[in-house]
């Protein structure tokens, strides 16, 4: 039903003059529930309103946190930080679906050519195990070995004499690109992996089982697992920043074209001294080099 046809039935003379103020109150609703509807389904989300924010899982904590902080100062649109993967978050920025995109992975060239990126920050990819497995290092060699299927026992590194269970993300997640490129690269991962839909998924199957290896955003590593140095080196913030740790990657911000006013502060916000603040704080290196040193 087109705008203009509703219009013209409410205020037509059989309404207005009928005296059935019930009917027209019934048309008035339906007249704001389509147009409404209408408004929810175009490509591009009114900025003022609100603003979303979709895409990487690994990134997701940190835009919330990122977005709470930033509508607490009042004055600012509700921003809707949603997960899905990289690839779901690259797609809904190019399409007007998110007015951000989140990834956790670089671009793709096609992707380039039509996406301006904001790196918010670096992280680390780390290797995780169950704290009471007695392993502390790996080299990439062996990782590659392990997520591959080539090596299944931990006996065959010094540990236990148990059967390895690998944990991996689902095809479309940044963490898993990222994982693939830098130790996998050309080889395919194990059929007998776990796959699990988010880095807290990972984390929590890696704790509860003492047999498990997997990985994760370092912002994320807690307690409950333990990261293994990688080719000698820890993951920490130090040697993520110094790029001594092997596996880094950036948070990417992304929009298509130049952003609204309204995502335009969010991202200043973001990327000044009061966001990257929050972000070396939740343990991600800062894309302003200024902050953390």
């Amino acid at each position: 039903m087109s705008k203009g046809l509703l219009i013209q039935m409410l205020f037509s003379d059989r309404i207005r003059w009928a005296g059935r103020a019930a009917a027209a109150s019934a048309i008035v609703a339906l007249a704001i529930t389509l147009l409404i509807a209408g408004a929810g389904c175009r490509r591009t989300p009114r900025v003022g309103a609100s603003i979303t924010a979709a895409g990487s899982t690994s990134v997701q904590p940190f835009a919330e946190f990122l977005a709470e902080s930033y509508m607490a100062g009042g004055g600012a649109p509700p921003i809707n930080v949603q997960g899905g993967g990289s690839s779901a978050g690259i797609q809904a920025a190019i399409e007007g679906a998110a007015q951000i995109g989140m990834s956790s992975r670089d671009l793709k060239p096609d992707e380039k050519a039509v996406l301006k990126e904001y790196i918010i920050a670096h992280d680390a990819i780390a290797i995780i195990v169950n704290p009471q497995n007695p392993v502390e290092a790996l080299t990439k060699a062996q990782v590659r070995a392990v997520f591959s299927g080539t090596v299944t026992n931990w006996k065959q590194f010094g540990g236990p004499d148990r059967a390895i269970t690998v944990i991996s993300r689902e095809e479309g997640s940044g963490t898993r690109s990222s994982f693939d490129e830098g130790v996998l690269k050309e080889v395919a991962l194990t059929p007998s992996a776990l796959v699990q839909d988010s880095n807290g998924s990972v984390r929590e199957t890696v704790a509860g089982d003492r047999n498990a290896i997997g990985y994760l955003s370092l912002g994320l590593v807690d307690s409950r697992v333990k990261a293994v140095s990688l080719d000698g080196v820890q993951p920490t913030l130090q040697t993520a920043r110094s790029k001594q740790y092997p596996l880094v990657r950036p948070f990417l911000f992304l929009t298509k074209g130049d952003p609204p006013e309204g995502v335009r502060r969010f991202l200043d916000y973001v990327l000044g001294s009061e966001g990257q603040t929050i972000l070396l704080k939740e343990g991600l290196v800062p894309a302003n080099p200024a902050i953390g040193g």
